[in-house]
This record gives C-alpha cells, structure tokens and sequence, in this order.
C-alpha cells in the first residue's frame, strides 16, 4: 500500500509517531541533563557552600584560641582559658563537619586533614607550653607578646584555613560552571521541543490544506454543477478515501469541520497561553522563595563571625577593664556587650527560623509525651523558681521530624512561662483530641494572654507586643512555631473565646496506617 492511499487517520497517526519519537527523545535527554544539573546544584548548596562557611567558623575559633591564650597570660586566670577550651571543642566539631560535607572530594579532605594537623601542630608547640610556663613560673606580661615561631605556626595554621577556603571557591566554581553548561543543554533542549511542534503543526496545516480543504472546494463545486441543474454530472473526490465515502454530504461537513476545527483551535491556543502564564507564574514564585531563604540563610552565616568577634572583645574589655574606668564607661561596654548579645540572639533565630524545610532528615513516628517531655525538662530551673506546673497525658503519636516538634513544643512551654501573671503559679496544661485526618493539639495557660485583635500579629516574624525591657526576646519565637506547624501540614490559631489565660491550638495530620507501620 503506497502513502497516497494511506486514510487521513493513518496520515495524522504517522505524523504524530514521529512527532512523539522526537519529542521522546527531547524528553529523556532533558531528564538526564535536568538530574545532571540537579546533582551539581545540590553539591554546591549542600557540601562546598556550608563547607566554605565552616572554613570562615574554623578561622574563628583559631583566633579564639590566640586571644584567649593571650589573655591568660596577662591574667593568670584559669577562667580566661574556657573559652580556649570551647573554641578547640568548636573546632573539633567544625573539622569533623567539614570532612563530611566534603566525603568524595579526595583533594578538599586533604586539606581538611592538614588544618587539623596544623591548629594541633600549634597547640602543642606554642600555645600548650606557655599555659604550662604561665602556671610554673607565674604571670610575665613579656611571654604574650608574639615571636617569631609563634607568628610562622599560626600563620601556618591561618595559611592552611584560608587555602582550603580558596580550593572550596574554586571547586565551587567550577560546579557552577557545570551547573551552567547543563542548565543551557536544557535550554537549547526546551528551543528544540518547540522546533518540532512548530514543524509538526505546520506540517498538519499543509495536510489538512492538501487533504481535507481543496478536495472539499473542488467537491462544493461539484455540488453546485448539480445544484444548478447539471444532474447526470457524477460527484467524485480526490480526496481521502473518508471524503470519497461521504460525497454526498461533503459541503455540509465541510462547512461543520471548518468551524468547530476553529473553535477547537482557538480554545487549545486559550488553554495552552494560561497554562504557560500560570507555569511561569509558578517558577516565579518557587525561585523568589528559594532566593529569600537562601539569602535570610547567607545573612545570617555572614553576620556571625563579626558580631562574635565584637562580643568577644567587649567581653573582655568588660572582666579587664571592669571597675577601672569610670561609672559611664562600665556602662557604655555594658551596653555594648547587651547589644552584641541580643543581636547574636536575633541572627540564631532568623537562622533556625530560614533552616525549617530546607535542611531535614526526614518524617519519622514521633511520641509528642516524650517530646513534650523532653522540651518541659528544659525549663526545670524556671518551673522552681516559679512554682509553674506543666500538666499533659496520653498524646498521639504523629509523623514528622522530632527536633522541630521539640523546639515547637519549647517554644510554645517558655512563652507560657515568660508570659505569667506576677505572683500567680504558672499553669500549662497540654491536651488533644482527633479530627478528621488531623490531631489537634492545644496549650492552654493562666498568664496574661492576648487580645483578640493581636491573635494574628503574634505570628508574624519579629512581632513584639511588650517592650524587651519587660519580657526578654526577639519576637520570632510564635513565627517559628507557625513555620513549623505548616511544615508538618498543620495550622496554628489562638483560641479568641478563651479569655483567661491563652488557649493556642495547632493541628497536624493524624499518620495512615501504611505510616503508621512504616520503621
């Protein structure tokens, strides 16, 4: 059977077989480059960027060390030595960290592996030996002074942090490039797709020209001859074989293909243009959300080494100088370390509230008695020292991540706490009940509450309803809360008919039973 005999269905069928090859094969290679680009895009936001930061914290903690080595040895305090024995903790921690992040890197480890050597190598041979020499022979302003070998070890150590940090960027830049190569594969990809459905669609327009239009005009001609009187003349077509069949009805069909094809064709292009704005739309919307949590999350890495270094050395001008400078002087570094202080609190909050969602590891069946326990034992010092009571029993079990319940949990206990009436025992009591597909959970209290017009507001992120001067925080505590319950699927409400007290209420899904069993 040759193709000129081929029915109109087996045409378009034909047609449409090459057109969903090609687009098949358009589809798999943009899947892999598409996996391609994701892999890279999580090595550079997961592993090299926090690696590139601990590199920045490591830093940090060897400039502790330095400083508090130092100031032992003007003081010949003990005390003066803790914060040297938390920055080589910190450090410890860091390294290990980073040799995490940066398992498969072979060339990165190695470096890791050389500043551990390094910081050690000066702990033992510059550090180390002065503490002991301070403590044997006494105080000697003159051992603090920096020499030569001091100075060559530590830059040695310095030099090692800031070589890794340089590799970290390098590495970092050249998965970007990867990140870029690919990300126009796909572009050139998506070009191509759109070349074969512009090149189909005009193909289809020339063969509905060439099969259907003129065999249908050169028919309605035909008609006509009839029509006006020509009957013997015999009707034919040289169209398909389905308009040869239905000659004698063709103007009618025609006339209907015509304008339902049009009305087809006009609603197809109406639903493609709103599905495409609503796909840009959507794009949009995901990107700006990934660009402001990655920045909240940058901000916050970027402000810490500084703002540590400007409470540190306020602190130590604070147990220096402390009581030999005038009253005002002691009370201008008494506000500068309460302000290092509360802006380090409000850069760790912003923080954990950007890290919500974005670093997990995964829902798991959470007990909320043993969670509600744990958070209630952290306020032990508070709950004597206000005679508060924390009353709960026999709450559900969920799916979720247990250190975001946690911290939901703490935050909801101290606020009640923080929050009390003067001279009234604090009393929190913790209940649920089940709903339709959702546990729902309430925190109820006897402290001074919140007005109804202020139920929203307390939610939103850095919201304060009283001076810091009466209840101490930043005003994200509730914010975070929200983000956490809307993370698990929930939602968080103040109850505005309690009017003793708050009542807080929050739900989360109630697990299915293939969860349920899941290990």
């Amino acid at each position: 059977m040759t193709p000129s005999s081929w029915s109109l269905w087996r045409r378009i069928a034909a047609l449409c077989a090459v057109v969903a090859g090609l687009l098949g094969v358009v589809a798999v290679s943009a899947t892999v480059t598409a996996a391609a680009n994701r892999s890279d895009t999580t090595l550079v936001m997961d592993r090299i960027t926090p690696a590139l930061v601990n590199a920045e914290r490591l830093y940090s903690q060897l400039l502790r060390q330095q400083s508090s080595v130092r100031t032992f040895l003007l003081t010949g305090k003990d005390s003066d030595l803790d914060s040297y024995r938390d920055a080589q903790a910190q450090e410890a921690a860091i390294l290990g960290e980073t040799e995490r992040l940066l398992t498969d890197e072979p060339r990165l480890e190695a470096a890791v592996r050389d500043i551990a050597a390094a910081t050690a190598r000066y702990r033992s041979e510059i550090t180390e030996p002065l503490i002991s020499q301070a403590r044997a022979n006494g105080v000697n302003p003159d051992t603090a002074a920096p020499t030569d070998q001091s100075r060559a070890v530590y830059n040695e150590a310095s030099g090692r942090i800031a070589a890794l940090s340089q590799a970290l960027i390098t590495r970092r830049d050249e998965v970007a490039a990867q990140v870029r190569a690919t990300g126009n594969v796909l572009i050139l990809l998506l070009v191509l797709a759109a070349v074969v459905v512009v090149v189909a669609g005009v193909t289809l327009a020339y063969l509905l020209r060439r099969l259907i239009t003129r065999p249908v005009t050169d028919l309605a001609g035909e008609v006509r001859r009839v029509a006006g009187g020509d009957y013997e003349y015999e009707i034919t077509s040289s169209g398909p074989p389905e308009l040869t069949a239905l000659a004698g009805d063709v103007d009618t069909m025609r006339r209907r293909i015509n304008a339902d094809l049009t009305d087809v064709q006009e609603a197809r292009r109406l639903v493609e243009e709103a599905n495409r704005m609503l796909e840009q739309q959507a794009a949009e919307l995901t990107r700006s959300n990934r660009d402001l949590e990655q920045f909240a999350y940058v901000a916050s890495h970027d402000l810490q080494e500084p703002l540590r270094k400007v409470a540190s050395f306020c602190q130590l001008l604070q147990r220096r100088y402390s009581g030999q400078l005038d009253e005002r002087a002691d009370q201008y570094i008494g506000f500068a370390v309460d302000g290092a202080q509360r802006m380090q609190r409000l850069i760790n909050d912003l923080l954990a509230f950007s890290r919500i969602g974005r670093l997990t590891s995964g829902f798991t069946e959470v007990d909320l008695n043993k969670v509600v326990q744990d958070a209630a034992a952290q306020f032990d010092a508070q709950r004597e020292a206000t005679d508060a009571e924390i009353i709960f029993t026999g709450l559900p079990s969920v799916r979720g991540e247990e250190p975001l319940l946690g911290a939901l949990f703490s935050n909801l206990i101290g606020n009640a706490i923080k929050f009390r009436r003067p001279d009234v025992p604090p009393r929190i009591v913790i209940d649920s009940q089940a709903g339709e597909g959702e546990y729902e959970i309430s925190v109820e209290d006897n402290g001074i509450g919140i007005e109804p017009e202020f139920a929203d507001k307390v939610f939103v992120i850095f919201q304060r309803l009283h001076a810091k001067e009466t209840y101490p925080g930043t005003g994200i505590g509730l914010a975070i809360a929200k983000k956490i319950v809307e993370y698990h699927g929930g939602r968080i409400w103040i109850d505005p008919d309690h009017r003793e007290g708050t009542l807080l209420r929050f739900t989360l899904p109630i697990p299915a039973p293939a969860e349920e069993s899941a290990p």
